[in-house]
């Protein structure tokens, strides 16, 4: 436990069997639960997992690849059936540092914020992601931003805390499954009127290319317009609303 509440880590992972062990044996001693969510990998994923001899490990398997969106909602799910109070996510790939998840968790856990999300953005170390990925991610923080209503500085950012009554409060079965997922989720947020809060963390990089390309970019971006126009119709309030301050 932390501050007196009980932290579950959803862990999503898919073809992460070089990189998972990694990222269970690092997990911060304070974290009462590790719910790793193995999208369907086809290679030792699930072996490696089950060699681990990390504590407080739960482990589900999809039977077929779900997207890593889906995966998320898998362990949301758990995380509330193990009596999280707040739930953090931190990929299997070892690109969200242990160090960082107190800062993560601690405006949820301080009652200043329902959702937290990680800005790698405005971290010392920010020029350790690719050039590449920093300027598409600053560029869909754009276009998220004017659609949410409310300035964002990383919204790719898969380094998040959320508290366990904002789940509830969340339509989490209708979730983009795959990538974009975050931006659907900070809209989803952004319409219940739900707190969220960024706080720098360092962003963690070795040799590999950034997959952030001009595809995904534009499939991104058709999403958040297409979620803007369905969400501000919906009953719990307007984002062209919020969007214009009103």
């Amino acid at each position: 436990m932390l501050g007196g509440a009980r932290i579950v880590v959803v862990v999503p992972a898919f073809c992460e069997e070089q990189l998972l062990a990694a990222t269970l044996g690092s997990m911060p001693s304070y974290v009462d639960w590790i719910c790793l969510v193995d999208d369907a990998s086809p290679d030792r994923t699930a072996a490696v997992a089950q060699a681990s001899k990390a504590r407080r490990l739960v482990r589900v398997r999809h039977r077929h690849n779900r997207g890593v969106g889906r995966a998320i909602v898998t362990g949301y799910y758990r995380a509330l059936t193990l009596g999280a109070d707040v739930v953090a996510v931190m990929a299997g790939d070892a690109q969200m540092h242990p160090d960082d998840l107190e800062a993560v968790l601690a405006p949820v856990l301080l009652g200043q914020a329902d959702y937290v999300k990680g800005n790698r953005l405005v971290h010392v170390e920010a020029r350790r992601m690719p050039a590449l990925r920093r300027l598409g991610s600053r560029a869909l923080a754009l276009l998220t931003s004017a659609c949410a209503g409310q300035r964002l500085g990383d919204t790719q950012c898969g380094f998040t805390a959320i508290a366990a009554r904002a789940l509830c409060a969340l339509p989490l079965d209708d979730l983009w499954p795959r990538y974009g997922y975050p931006n659907d989720l900070l809209l989803m947020c952004s319409v219940r009127r739900l707190r969220i809060r960024e706080v720098p963390v360092r962003p963690v990089y070795g040799s590999e290319q950034s997959g952030l390309r001009a595809w995904h970019m534009a499939s991104i971006a058709a999403l958040v317009v297409r979620r803007f126009c369905r969400y501000r119709l919906t009953p719990y309030g307007r984002l062209s609303s919020l969007a214009h301050g009103r």
